[in-house]
C-alpha cells in the first residue's frame, strides 16, 4: 500500500479525505442549506437505527422549545427561564428516583452527556483519595469490569490512573463482586459499575459488589466508593425495576450518572451527575462565577453548555410524569422481548439478552451455524436497519454479537417488519450456504395493544 502521507490527498482520495477550505465568497442561505442538508442526509432513518441509544425524536412541542432558547446559554445568569432553577429540579427528580437520602440537598449537575459526567465523577473520587492519602499513597488506581464504556480508560489515561479491569467471566458479561473487592487497595479511589453495558445492555451486580466491599473493609480497612455508570439504565430500573436496589440506598454509592439524551428522552446532548450528599462532593470540585450576570456554582468540566437540552428535559419530566416514563420503558422492554422470543425461534442464533435489563437485544450465531452474525447485519442493512457486530470484551474477544436497541421510536409496525427481515435474511443465508430450509411461520404471541407490542413471527 502506498505511503499516504507522501502523497498529495487531493489527487488520491478526492471528495471525503480532500482539503477544505473556507470559501472566499459567500453563497446565498438555501444554496447553503441546501448543500449541508445534501452532505449529512442519513443512509438510514433514524426509526431504523438499532445501533444508537440516543433519542431520535421528541414532540413538536419539546422541539420547539428547543429552538426557541436555542441561543441561551446555562452559564447566563439573565437568562429568562433561570435554567440553572430548571437542572436543579430535574438534579432534585433524579435524586428521589435514586433514593438520596435527601433530594433537596443531593449535590449534581448537568454536562454534556454521560462522558462528562464519568469524568467528574472520576475526579470527584480521585481528589477524595488525595485528600485521605495527603500524598503519601503510591499511583492512584481505580477498579472497573471490562464491559464499561471507553470513557472510563479515557479518564484513566486523563489523569494517569491505573486502569485495573477485570476480564468478563465465562458466560457472563458484568463484574465479578469477589474480584473488584480484592483488586482493591489503599490506593484505590473507587470501583465503577455499570446498569447496563453497551455490549448486550445487562446490569452488573452493584448490590453485591457493595457487599464485597463491606466484607473487604470489615476484614483490613480497605475502603472503597462506588460510582453506578448508569447512562443507559437511570431511567430505565427505577421504573421497571423498583425493587433491584442498585442506587443512593447502597451506602457505599457516592454518586451516579445517566444520559438525559438516552431514555432521558431528550434530543443530545446531556448528561447528569448526582452525588448521594454535599460529604462527598470535594470542594476543589466546585467553582464560583459572578461576571455572567449572576452568581452562579458550576462543577462542569467545560463552561459554556447550551441551555435547551436542560430546558427539553425538565419539559419531559413535566410532561410524562413517573406514570408516562413507566408505560414508555415498559413498552420497549415489551418490544425487546418480543423480538427475542423471535430470534429463540431459530436454531441458527443464541439470543444472549432477552431484554430483561435494559430494552436491548443481543445475539450471536450458533457453534454450527453455516452463516455468521455479520453477514446477517448485511443482510438487515440491505433491508434498511442499521444492526451492529462486534466482538465482546476481553475473554471473550472471539465472539461477535449484533444488538438490537428498542427505543421510543420503534413502532409495533417497525418491530413486525424487523421479525419479517430477519426471518428473510436467516432463510436467504441458509440457502446462500446450503443449509436447511426454516420451519413454518407461526405467531409467538397473539396480536395486542401499545403496551404489550406483538410481533408477527417466523422462524425455526
Amino acid at each position: 500500500m502506498a505511503d499516504l502521507s507522501t502523497v498529495p490527498v487531493q489527487k488520491t482520495v478526492p471528495g471525503r479525505l480532500a482539503g477544505w477550505r473556507l470559501p472566499q465568497e459567500s453563497m446565498p442561505a438555501d444554496a447553503a442549506y441546501r448543500a449541508v442538508r445534501d452532505e449529512l442526509r442519513p443512509d438510514v432513518p433514524p426509526q431504523l437505527n438499532l445501533a444508537t441509544f440516543i433519542t431520535t425524536g421528541m414532540e413538536p412541542e419539546a422541539e420547539r422549545l428547543m429552538a426557541e432558547f436555542l441561543y441561551s446559554n446555562t452559564v447566563d445568569g439573565v437568562q429568562p427561564l433561570r435554567t440553572t432553577d430548571l437542572a436543579q429540579r430535574c438534579v432534585a427528580a433524579l435524586a428521589e428516583l435514586w433514593h438520596a437520602p435527601d433530594p433537596d440537598s443531593a449535590v449534581g449537575t448537568s454536562t454534556g452527556g454521560s462522558s462528562e459526567a464519568c469524568m467528574l465523577a472520576g475526579l470527584a473520587m480521585l481528589m477524595r483519595w488525595r485528600s485521605r492519602t495527603r500524598g503519601s499513597g503510591g499511583r492512584p488506581n481505580l477498579v472497573m469490569g471490562a464491559a464499561v464504556h471507553v470513557c472510563w480508560g479515557k479518564f484513566c489515561a486523563y489523569w494517569d490512573v491505573e486502569a485495573r479491569q477485570i476480564p468478563v467471566a465465562e458466560g457472563g458479561f458484568g463484574i465479578d463482586p469477589h474480584t473488584a473487592a480484592e483488586l482493591c487497595d489503599a490506593n484505590t479511589i473507587g470501583v465503577v459499575t455499570v446498569l447496563g453495558t453497551t455490549f448486550d445492555g445487562s446490569y452488573e451486580p452493584v448490590q453485591q459488589v457493595c457487599a464485597a466491599l463491606d466484607q473487604r473493609s470489615a476484614r483490613d480497612g480497605v475502603d472503597v466508593p462506588v460510582h453506578v455508570d448508569a447512562a443507559s439504565g437511570g431511567l430505565v430500573a427505577p421504573f421497571l425495576d423498583p425493587a433491584l436496589v442498585w442506587d443512593f440506598r447502597l451506602s457505599r454509592v457516592d454518586s451516579i450518572n445517566t444520559s438525559g439524551h438516552k431514555y432521558g428522552l431528550v434530543a443530545p446532548g446531556l448528561g447528569w451527575l448526582v452525588w448521594r450528599d454535599p460529604s462527598v462532593l470535594p470542594v476543589e470540585l466546585g467553582f464560583s462565577i459572578d461576571y455572567t450576570g449572576g452568581r452562579l456554582s458550576t462543577q462542569t468540566l467545560t463552561f459554556t453548555q447550551p441551555a435547551a437540552p436542560i430546558i427539553a428535559q425538565y419539559y419531559q419530566f413535566l410532561r410524562l410524569g413517573a406514570e408516562g416514563y413507566r408505560a414508555i420503558m415498559q413498552r420497549c422492554r415489551d418490544l425487546a422481548r418480543a423480538l427475542a422470543v423471535h430470534l429463540n425461534q431459530f436454531h441458527d442464533l443464541r439470543v444472549i439478552s432477552s431484554g430483561d435489563d435494559l430494552p436491548v437485544v443481543a445475539f450471536t450465531t450458533g457453534d454450527h451455524t453455516s452463516f455468521t452474525v455479520t453477514e446477517l447485519a448485511d443482510r438487515l442493512r440491505q433491508r434498511g436497519w442499521l444492526v451492529p457486530a462486534y466482538t465482546l470484551p476481553p475473554n471473550q474477544t472471539n465472539v461477535t454479537v449484533a444488538r438490537l436497541v428498542c427505543r421510543n421510536d420503534l413502532s409495533d409496525i417497525l418491530a413486525r417488519r424487523l421479525a419479517d427481515d430477519i426471518t428473510n435474511a436467516v432463510t436467504a443465508l441458509r440457502a446462500y450456504h446450503g443449509a436447511s430450509r426454516p420451519r413454518q411461520r407461526c405467531n409467538v404471541l397473539p396480536r395486542g395493544s401499545e403496551a404489550a407490542p406483538m410481533l408477527e413471527e417466523g422462524g425455526d
